[in-house]
């Protein structure tokens, strides 16, 4: 049976274990301090984790891991809000065998992790950020002609994007990809209606991989896809094929990747997402060829993260007032 949770706000104990990047300063937690007594951590290491929660009747956590050993020790605990999409890192189970629900945000970063889809794709087409450094080390002051380029640059109108995984993210890629005059591929399950905007068309993993010019992956990582992309499935990709990656970086086999990259199997890659994070140093696709890889940051505009804030806050307000809403458990 769930505990009555006290609807009195000052006697309610909210503690965030890793609020900093959520807000690093732009993005205030009014919202939250309005409903309890706030307690915000900017990090929390493991062995931290039961100390700073011991006191908590709420707990929020974006990446911070709360094990099974954690929540058994945590008599007061009587909700767990995580601040993201994905919830791996609480043991729902453990949970839900104490009656603690477990929300999340299902919707928050469409529109800013299909633009930083574009934004990795429009490097590799045209290395912006390595043609401004050639200006500044005054290699086209001292160039003969009017214009140099030191890559092969790509114009994409013509060419084809298959999306693995079609859901808010992956319609809102294609959407954007249909602007830019590439046709589209589609490899999902329908689990919910398609709105009318829809050129594409549905294929298989492997017709996609096959026949597209870039591959996007925008997809949950489960038990069943987990290192799917492997150097098998990336030796039928084109030669001049890209593979974008801006969902979770355990649905790619790392040395795989980089290896089909060393060889010239596949033309380039980029990743906002590895599968250890913060990226470890022996991380093979650090010393990848043209490979492009950022730090988990498509989800990070200042606007997702307000939507983020709110829809965190509305998760607690909705199970304070006893109805609770994105329960994941």
């Amino acid at each position: 049976m769930r505990k009555e949770i006290p609807m009195i706000k000052e006697k309610i104990k909210i503690v965030v274990l890793d609020g900093y990047c959520l807000n690093p300063g732009d993005n205030p937690w009014d919202e939250f301090s309005a409903l309890g007594t706030l307690e915000v951590f900017e990090r929390t290491g493991h062995n931290e984790v039961l100390e700073r929660s011991l006191d908590a009747d709420i707990l929020l956590t974006n990446k911070t891991p709360i094990a099974k050993d954690v929540i058994a020790k945590l008599p007061k605990l009587q909700y767990i809000g995580v601040l993201a999409t994905g919830y791996n890192i609480v043991d729902v189970d453990a949970a839900r065998r104490r009656g603690i629900p477990v929300t999340n945000i299902p919707i928050y970063g469409t529109d800013s992790v299909a633009q930083f889809v574009f934004a990795l794709l429009l490097e590799l087409c045209h290395h912006v950020g390595n043609h401004h450094r050639a200006v500044c080390e005054g290699k086209w002051t001292s160039c003969p002609d009017f214009s140099f380029w030191d890559t092969d640059l790509v114009e994409l109108c013509g060419k084809s994007m298959a999306i693995i995984g079609f859901g808010r993210i992956g319609r809102r890629v294609g959407e954007i990809a249909h602007a830019f005059g590439m046709s589209v591929m589609a490899v999902d399950i329908v689990t919910e209606v398609i709105p009318d905007y829809t050129p594409f068309s549905w294929v298989s993993i492997d017709c996609a991989f096959q026949n597209a010019d870039i591959v996007s992956l925008n997809c949950p990582q489960t038990t069943e896809n987990e290192g799917f992309v492997n150097l098998k499935l990336l030796e039928t990709m084109k030669k001049n094929a890209f593979l974008i990656n801006a969902s979770r970086g355990g649905l790619i086999q790392e040395h795989d990747l980089a290896e089909a990259l060393n060889k010239g199997i596949i033309a380039g890659a980029a990743v906002d997402v590895v599968s250890f994070e913060p990226i470890r140093e022996d991380n093979p696709l650090l010393r990848a060829k043209n490979c492009i890889i950022t730090p988990h940051i498509a989800w990070a505009s200042l606007e997702a993260r307000k939507r983020l804030m709110k829809a965190g806050a509305d998760n607690l307000k909705a199970f304070l007032s006893g109805s609770p809403i994105n329960v994941v458990d």
